[in-house]
């Protein structure tokens, strides 16, 4: 039976590539990718050369039926995003469920996240973080999920654009301004750089740049995480 493998690869930085996802990307007969030209030069950055096919959000389903033929053709097969693990905040997912029903081996090679990377220098401990990716563009809509997300008292990590983040923030200050946020602009990348601060604080920081680039990754501390902190600093 062939296999699938889904594979992450780098969130910016191509030194972050896994030993095994190359060797994966050597030994598969064909890749598939969220955005081929993306995937291209990632294999040629390494020197890979392969047939590679789209499956993109946009067309995930019937590209994953014509993925799921090649499986059956006996051609194993590697998934790759455009960076990240497929499946978070990316596509996959529907992939994954149209191989597993025809009765192939699905096989995770994982690496690089946005959401482990962050997580890792948040500072803040805690059981319970609630991913929840990139909001609705549409102004109600993300407010909406965003006082849901605060309403539960859980730590929550979020994806955001360039063109969004200051007013993500607004919102949040105005929902509850105390609870305490870590952010990750361009993670692994040249001019990565991590705040950490209030949602005021960081409006402030962010609000007065004459230009913001890159793409940002949000940790939102939970209410019942600040709550045990501030009783432990009162013993």
């Amino acid at each position: 039976m062939s296999e699938l493998f889904i594979v992450a690869t780098p969130i910016g930085n191509l030194g972050d590539i896994t030993f095994r996802a190359i060797e994966t990307f050597k030994t598969v007969d064909i890749i598939a990718a969220e955005d081929t030209r993306r995937t291209l030069q990632l294999l040629t950055h390494f020197e890979i050369r392969k047939p590679l096919v789209s499956c993109r959000a946009q067309n995930e389903l019937e590209a994953a039926q014509k993925i799921v033929q090649l499986l059956e053709e006996g051609k194993n097969v590697a998934y790759a995003s455009d960076a990240g693990t497929p499946g978070i905040s990316d596509p996959g997912a529907v992939l994954v469920a149209e191989a597993r029903k025809a009765g192939h081996k699905i096989c995770p090679v994982p690496g690089a996240s946005a959401f482990a990377s962050l997580l890792s220098v948040a500072g803040i401990a805690g059981k319970t973080v609630i991913f929840e990716g990139f909001l609705s563009p549409k102004p109600g809509r993300r407010r909406s999920r965003l006082k849901e997300l605060i309403s539960t008292g859980d730590s929550f990590v979020l994806y955001e654009s360039p063109f969004r983040i200051v007013k993500l923030l607004s919102d949040v200050a105005e929902i509850n301004s105390e609870r305490r946020i870590v952010i990750g602009r361009e993670l692994t990348k040249l001019h990565e750089e991590i705040l950490e601060g209030t949602a005021g604080e960081l409006l402030d920081n962010l609000s007065t740049r004459s230009k913001i680039l890159g793409e940002f990754a949000v940790f939102i501390a939970g209410e019942k995480k600040l709550k045990k902190t501030e009783n432990n600093a009162d013993i």
